[in-house]
């Protein structure tokens, strides 16, 4: 089972690489690996490129095992997809929600539905079902499966997500913050090489996902990395969680389009303006794309919001010392003045030891990253609840 584990977190590797760092002699990996091959739990997928002398094969999770069910709900959209156990791909779909307007019922109820659309899309039955991740926008108590008062979406309270579409597919079904799983998707992409980073994830709300260790930290009950109430201008706005200015009220998506609407509406944008006028409402994406063609009220609004969101991450910095900063969510959509204002500030106001290293991007795995993420988490606590990973 510990190579089961093995060779999910580092897909494609030889024999020889998925035994040695769990302390089996060569023999004694040989003899797992391929015991484990006549069980139909591992499968050979091609050979690793020669590095002189025969090329080695390279292995991972049998896709006989199953079929694993990814679900991100975000505040306004929902990705369902299905995966094999390496987590490939076979189906994926988005669409638009609001869970601030639609209660759990609804929307497990289209997930649930496109669940089933997309395993018969993929040739795929119910009974194959191995496990079920979720991510949700909220805090999560993770052992029961359910949210705690999100402040978003208090509808979702002590729902029980897990009993909900258990019924259905009779599968595990494991719940967890959708930028927790954000976080479990790089970690995997990165195949465990990174044992301390954030990812933090910008949309409607500001939270951040904890690799510490090589594993994702959630605290003592769930709400670890809730830093969009981290306060930036204590006589700012009043944030919905009852605070002022909390770093979401000013920087997230909505405190964008607020602020660009105010451009538009008092002359400073021509562009903006525009936008505004061909649809009655504006995006973030209109400011990326305004900021793009130069536009300075949408470049200033960009940088100020991304200077608030590098001054909270430099506390973030401070307090962690990761080496990376991953940034997800819908602001990716908002082009390259962002990140490098959120850079700017959080190596303006880091200390100089915490900074030496540390690199601040925008997350590899994009849009797909909820989906990959939920997929690592069905799947790693399937192992998990067999024994293999403590």
């Amino acid at each position: 089972m510990r190579v089961l584990d093995a060779a999910f977190w580092s897909p494609g590797s030889s024999r020889h690489a998925l035994a040695a760092p769990l302390g089996f002699s060569a023999s004694k990996g040989k003899a797992l690996v391929a015991g484990l091959i006549d069980q139909g739990l591992l499968e050979e997928a091609g050979t690793q490129a020669s590095q002189g002398g025969r090329p080695a094969e390279t292995l991972r999770l049998h896709h006989g095992l199953g079929l694993l069910l990814g679900v991100d709900i975000g505040v306004t959209s929902l990705t369902v997809a299905v995966l094999r156990p390496d987590l490939t791909l076979l189906a994926q779909h988005s669409e638009d929600i609001d869970v601030r307007r639609q209660g759990p019922g609804v929307v497990l109820a289209r997930a649930a539905a496109l669940m089933r659309e997309l395993l018969a899309r993929s040739g795929g039955k119910a009974g194959q079902v191995l496990s079920i991740g979720v991510g949700v926008p909220g805090p999560v108590n993770f052992e029961a499966g359910q949210l705690v008062s999100p402040p978003l979406m208090p509808d979702w309270d002590q729902f029980s997500i897990r009993d909900f579409l258990r019924d259905e597919y009779r599968a595990p079904v494991f719940v967890d913050n959708d930028v927790n799983l954000m976080a479990l998707g790089e970690l995997w992409r990165l195949k465990r090489a990174l044992p301390n980073f954030i990812v933090v994830k910008i949309g409607t709300g500001i939270g951040c996902g904890i690799v510490c260790h090589g594993s994702v930290y959630r605290g003592a009950t769930g709400s670890a990395g809730d830093v969009g109430h981290i306060s930036v201008d204590h006589e700012g706005p009043r944030c919905h969680c009852g605070n002022r200015g909390c770093v979401e009220a000013m920087a997230a998506g909505p405190a964008i389009v607020r602020m660009a609407t105010a451009a538009a509406e008092a002359g400073e944008s021509p562009v903006l303006a525009a936008a505004l006028a061909a649809r009655g409402s504006l995006a973030a994406e209109d400011v990326g794309t305004a900021s793009r063609a130069g536009d300075a009220a949408a470049n200033r609004i960009l940088q100020h919001a991304g200077h608030l969101v590098g001054q909270m991450l430099a506390a973030v910095v401070n307090f962690f010392n990761p080496s990376h900063v991953l940034l997800g969510g819908g602001i990716t959509q908002v082009g390259p003045l962002f990140l490098a204002a959120v850079r700017q500030s959080v190596y303006q106001r880091s200390l100089a030891l915490s900074t030496r290293q540390l690199e601040v991007q925008y997350a590899p795995l994009g849009a797909q990253g909820g989906v990959i993420g939920a997929g690592a988490l069905a799947m790693s606590e399937t192992l998990r609840v067999k024994g293999v990973a403590p």
